[in-house]
């Protein structure tokens, strides 16, 4: 193999590992805001638990049902 069939291997990797990296990084950018719309709604069902809790809570100072 000579030194320009050697270049044009190792440029033809090049192309193909820039191509290749550039994939990956679309990718981990679609990750990553799916990873951050995914924190917004855990947080935003987080804080709606914690509205609802106060409604549901049943005081100690309640008298047990009937059937008991």
């Amino acid at each position: 193999m000579d030194l320009q069939d050697r270049v044009n291997d190792l440029e033809s990797r090049l192309a193909f590992q820039d191509d290749t990296i550039e994939t990956l990084n679309d990718i981990l950018v679609t990750q990553q805001r799916a990873v951050e719309r995914l924190q917004m709604q855990m947080t935003a069902l987080l804080k709606r638990q914690e509205e609802m809790g106060g409604q549901f809570e049943t005081s100690e100072e309640e008298a047990p049902p009937p059937h008991y």
